[in-house]
């Protein structure tokens, strides 16, 4: 169990390396304006995107699951572990949304500036702090 947790650990950290980078990506793409610093950003963007955050989310869902596994019904009896797979849930649609505005980017279709991504930018680590504190010391 302590093998699939560090793991859990390894690919959520991973994870969120992305969900942290990605969008500060998009803060600096939506302020080119030059054809090679948007074409650079675009395959940075696709490269994070599809080889890290992707896979690291998907390998962090499927321990969780092993994780949940060795005790469901205790965990599934515990606001907190309510709490945590809700907001891990959030971070997944954010995960896919993100992927969503990548393909705009990627289109040339981008409508919104830099200062919305800069706010975009900090979701990931409200929902981090939560779910850390939720986890060390489980609230209820």
């Amino acid at each position: 169990m302590l093998w699939v947790k560090a793991f859990h650990i390894i690919a959520m950290v991973c994870w969120f390396a992305g969900l942290f980078y990605l969008p500060r990506l998009f803060v600096y793409h939506a302020m080119s304006e030059d054809k090679a610093s948007i074409e650079r950003f675009k395959i940075m963007e696709r490269k994070l995107y599809r080889g890290i955050s992707t896979p690291s989310m998907l390998i962090t869902i499927v321990l969780g699951i092993w994780l949940l596994s060795f005790n469901m019904a205790g965990y599934m009896a515990a606001g907190w572990m309510h709490a945590k797979l809700t907001l891990v849930a959030i971070l997944v649609v954010y995960h896919f949304y993100c992927g969503h505005l990548l393909k705009r980017f990627a289109n040339d279709q981008n409508t919104r500036g830099h200062v919305f991504y800069r706010w975009f930018n900090e979701a990931p680590v409200l929902a981090l702090l939560a779910i850390v504190i939720l986890v060390v010391v489980r609230p209820f």
